[in-house]
């Protein structure tokens, strides 16, 4: 299993846009992506309701997830995607 930590540059967090183009990404990707605070379970990164309720700020350290063959460069493709401030775009 692949995984990769980053640090979330949205000045809101993962709360609405930044968390539908995350699982927008996710959803492209056609692989199964978890997303976790350090230390806390990890939800499914393909629900809007998950990474909602994960409750992630800015600032904060996620942990993403995933398995299957091209997992390491989807799993770059996301950490690029969070370390954004998709609030300013």
């Amino acid at each position: 299993m692949a995984t990769r930590s980053v640090t979330i540059a949205s000045s809101v967090g993962l709360h609405a846009r930044p968390a539908s183009l995350l699982v927008e990404a996710v959803t492209e990707s056609g692989l199964d992506v978890e997303i976790a605070r350090p230390g806390e379970a990890p939800v499914d990164a393909g629900s809007i309701l998950g990474i909602m309720a994960l409750g992630a700020k800015h600032g904060e350290e996620v942990v993403l997830s995933a398995e299957g063959g091209d997992a390491e460069r989807v799993l770059d493709r996301l950490v690029e995607l969070l370390a954004t401030d998709l609030d300013a775009q």
